[in-house]
């Protein structure tokens, strides 16, 4: 290393194993001028942990360049925490208590950025921000990222020339923010929640009135979420007071789950800096607030992009084309175990509840909001695609998609039939969706299909990390307990 390669990343990392594209060396190159133009400060290297959650490094512009070609290095110890940032295994072990011996002792890593990614952030000056992957110093890629995870999958469909296209409807909340809860003696591990109010009552779904109480901040959001480039469609009042619903337009391969990252990150710090609180917890512990779900539109295309291969245009009634009942007939088939990707979070589990427009067993069906997999569209229709209902606005993306695309890859080489539509859903004798996050574990600890697909290492990890919440989670006496048998007993 001299002194004008800096101290970021490895030299030349990026060349020296090929880790571009053409597109994207040639994104890299525009980016100079941009950075210029703009008189940009800083850049935040940002990356998708195996949570969701955006982690990363602020990276000032000079040396943003020379991480264009090197990488810039970054703590392994992230892979190892949960959501509050407890260790999942002994990052001091000779193997790192992962069975891999090449994260022993928290060594760095280098994260790349996807020069693709790049877009100025609206609500904080001179700062521009870019996605990355994170790759072993080895040149080989993390097999904990979940990102490349997503690709993997998505380079499957490719092989039978197929793509992948998203679109994104997702429930959340936005409360004002009346105390952070910033003493000390607030800030533990994990810290107390924040206080907050509500910024309109609920409970007149798709109102104007009530839409409009909050639009000062819709109209933040708005303006933002359009100049990061997202394919914002529509925002729409929900059910729970100040409960929110955005969709985007759909886009495709690995842009839906970028999308979906970069929305939660950017809604939550708009939101902050604006005196608000948003979340996507699915259901928050608090009076009168109701389930927020993450409904994925999907569906896949030649990989011209120019046929919807899920629209059927025989002459026959069936909603959907042979190769999407094929897709759904996987999605279905692997429900059970997808759920730790779909619904990631102990506190998903609390949205299955019948009668309650999200779904409670393993069905499908045509536009009926009961239903798990729900069909929009029909023959003859050529935008007709599937809806999975059963995700939570807080789960990875890449995994949540990598999960869809897997399964229903399975659905279409093996020629799953997933059976007729259900017309009542919750009548359905169909088999239930997992009853917690728990009964999810057990079922991909078991499941020689995510083995096969995702890898034995990396399913072996996500099991860790999920089993470093529950426990937690068992070890916590909650309200409910303290009130069942504090007194009685």
């Amino acid at each position: 290393m001299t002194i004008q390669d800096g101290s970021v990343g490895q030299l030349d990392f990026v060349e020296r194993y090929g880790l571009w594209s053409e597109e994207q060396a040639a994104a890299a190159e525009r980016l100079k001028s941009e950075i210029e133009q703009h008189d940009i400060r800083t850049i935040r290297i940002a990356w998708g942990d195996q949570h969701g959650v955006v982690r990363g490094k602020n990276v000032m512009a000079h040396d943003f360049l020379l991480a264009l070609k090197n990488g810039v290095d970054f703590q392994t110890a992230t892979l190892f925490m949960d959501t509050t940032n407890n260790f999942i295994a002994t990052i001091f072990s000779s193997d790192a208590g992962l069975g891999m011996n090449a994260l022993a002792g928290g060594p760095d890593a280098i994260l790349v950025p996807d020069p693709m990614t790049f877009r100025l952030l609206p609500w904080a000056p001179r700062t521009g921000w870019v996605l990355s992957e994170m790759y072993l110093a080895s040149g080989e890629p993390m097999p904990f990222d979940t990102r490349h995870v997503m690709k993997r999958q998505l380079n499957a469909l490719s092989d039978l020339g197929y793509d992948y296209i998203s679109g994104l409807e997702v429930e959340f909340y936005i409360t004002k923010l009346e105390d952070a809860k910033l003493l000390p003696e607030q800030s533990g591990w994990p810290p107390d929640p924040p206080e907050v109010s509500t910024i309109a009552h609920g409970f007149q779904y798709l109102t104007e009135a009530r839409q409009d109480e909050i639009d000062p901040i819709l109209q933040k959001l708005h303006d933002d979420l359009e100049l990061l480039g997202l394919p914002l469609r529509t925002m729409e009042d929900e059910w729970g007071p100040g409960q929110c619903e955005f969709t985007f337009d759909p886009v495709r391969g690995i842009a839906g789950a970028d999308n979906m990252l970069m929305f939660r990150n950017a809604t939550k710090q708009i939101c902050r800096r604006n005196g608000y609180h948003a979340t996507f917890m699915t259901r928050p512990a608090l009076p009168n607030f109701f389930s927020s779900g993450w409904h994925l539109h999907q569906s896949i295309c030649d990989s011209h992009g120019e046929q919807n291969l899920f629209a059927n245009l025989e002459t026959n009634n069936h909603s959907l084309s042979e190769i999407g009942r094929q897709f759904v007939g996987g999605i279905l088939e692997h429900a059970v175990p997808s759920s730790v990707f779909v619904t990631p979070t102990i506190n998903g589990y609390k949205r299955f509840i019948p009668n309650s427009f999200a779904p409670d067993r393993i069905t499908w069906a045509r536009e009926n909001r009961a239903a798990m997999i729900r069909v929009l569209g029909g023959p003859g229709d050529y935008a007709t695609h599937i809806e999975n209902r059963a995700g939570e606005p807080s789960a990875n993306p890449y995994l949540y998609m990598a999960s869809q695309i897997a399964s229903g890859l399975d659905g279409i080489e093996r020629r799953l039939d997933p059976g007729l539509p259900e017309t009542a859903p919750y009548e359905s004798d169909k088999p239930k969706l997992p009853a917690s996050l728990m009964e999810a574990v057990a079922s991909l600890a078991k499941s020689k299909f995510y083995r096969q697909r995702f890898g034995d290492p990396f399913i072996d990890y996500i099991l860790a990390v999920k089993q470093c919440e529950i426990d937690r989670f068992l070890k916590h006496v909650t309200d409910w307990e303290q009130r069942e048998y504090f007194e009685v007993y």
